[in-house]
């Protein structure tokens, strides 16, 4: 552990390294927190869980869209030129929610819809410019451990920094202060020089691109599965705060997951791991379905936020290995397309859990809506399972591309040791 602080401390005392990690995952703010604080926002005025988790999965749906689609305008015409404007035009479709409430209803799912849309895709970007700013390949795939750690705390901080703007504000000020918090970041990260210089690599072009690859299909099909039982959870852990009689349980729930997460994600980071990353998958994927069923007892509160903690505890792993087996699905040179696609597909599945847990909810109670969760996690894994000689051929890796001087170097994972990071939402 010793040689690995070390290790960490040697990336963040590496020009702008810091400033790149800390910008990114304060501009993500608004992205990691925003269905939870659309809940608490819609059910403060007086909507529905049904109504609460329709504008979340629009939010959710719009992000899926516009990730990959403002991804690859980062690829075309730089960093500067699309993120900075994209997290201003995000950050003004929540101030119309606010301004709105949810009457009329248009103006609330117009709000919720630009939001999803214009997030910036800061995640992506930063990974694109760890190869321009660290000089070894060793420390870039320090740095994706380190990010992810850092991602984890940043979800297990969100909501509970909702939970304290909401107790000392409203929820209409803690939605403008995340995204207020959201643009800065962003703004920190698009100024620094790293990214101003930033160039995309040539990618190799196809009508189907990555989609032509029955590998990274099923794990797609799979991974839909995945992302649906976590945004049945944020509905329903949701519904337990209330039942409870206590708001800021919420908060705590969500916190809780995501220090699972965190812990898991640190487990499985911190060694190497041997034999078929495929395989692997479909241990983990049986883990984390296990993991969501007792999560229907609803039990007290203590109780409830240890079993939320252990939801969460497989989540990073299976998304850290996923990440793995895209590298050996993709088609060569559309790595990171098959990346985007992975985000999309999680963001919506998350978008059809959470409105797919309102209504449970509502007609059947809390349970009901945890219940969705566990059908999720067993659905993926039998797509895994019903697919599992597709993914034991893996297609061709992506290839080290050719790129000129100050730009990042992408699609080079050939014959790289996992580095167990780990993503989430949002990704």
């Amino acid at each position: 552990m010793a040689g690995a602080g070390g290790g960490y401390g040697e990336l963040l005392r590496a020009p702008h390294a810091l400033r790149l990690l800390v910008g990114t995952l304060v501009g993500r703010l608004p992205n990691g927190t925003g269905p939870i604080a659309i809940m608490v926002f819609t059910r403060a005025e007086g909507g529905s869980y049904t109504l609460a988790a329709g504008l979340s999965a629009v939010y959710g749906l719009g992000n899926a869209i516009g990730q990959p689609l403002l991804g690859r305008a980062v690829d075309l015409y730089g960093q500067p030129r699309v993120q900075l404007p994209a997290v201003v035009v995000s950050a003004l479709g929540m101030v119309l929610l606010v301004a709105s409430g949810i009457d009329p209803l248009p103006l609330a799912y117009a709000g919720v819809a630009v939001a999803g849309l214009f997030t910036p895709p800061l995640e992506g970007g930063l990974r694109a410019l760890w190869p321009s700013v660290l000089p070894r390949q060793d420390q870039v795939h320090r740095a994706y451990a380190l990010d992810a750690v850092a991602q984890e705390i940043m979800f297990t901080v969100g909501p509970l920094l909702i939970t304290l703007l909401v107790a000392l504000w409203s929820p209409a000020a803690a939605l403008l202060v995340v995204n207020a918090l959201g643009v800065l970041g962003a703004l920190s990260v698009v100024v620094a020089k790293p990214s101003r210089a930033w160039r995309s690599a040539p990618r190799e072009a196809h009508w189907l691109g990555a989609l032509r690859s029955p590998g990274l299909l099923a794990l797609l099909g799979s991974f839909f599965f995945v992302g649906l039982a976590l945004g049945s959870i944020t509905v329903a852990a949701y519904a337990y705060a209330e039942d409870a009689g206590r708001e800021a349980v919420y908060g705590w729930l969500m916190a809780a997951l995501g220090l699972g997460a965190l812990v898991g994600g640190t487990l499985y980071g911190a060694r190497q791991w041997a034999g078929s990353a495929e395989r692997r998958l479909l241990v983990l994927v049986a883990l984390l379905a296990v993991c969501y069923l007792p999560l229907v007892l609803t039990p007290g509160t203590a109780a409830m936020t240890a079993l939320a903690a252990l939801s969460g505890v497989f989540l990073a792993p299976v998304l850290a290995c996923a990440f793995v087996v895209v590298d050996r699905q993709a088609p060569r040179g559309t790595v990171t397309e098959a990346f985007s696609w992975l985000v999309t597909t999680f963001g919506v599945g998350a978008a059809g859990g959470s409105a797919a847990a309102g209504p449970m909810v509502e007609w059947s109670g809390t349970p009901a809506g945890f219940a969705v969760a566990g059908a999720g996690g067993f659905a993926a894994l039998l797509v895994l399972l019903a697919t599992v000689r597709v993914l034991a051929a893996p297609a061709a890796s992506a290839t080290v591309v050719a790129v000129p001087d100050g730009a990042a170097a992408e699609n080079d994972r050939i014959g790289a040791v996992e580095p167990g990071f780990s993503e989430r939402h949002q990704a």
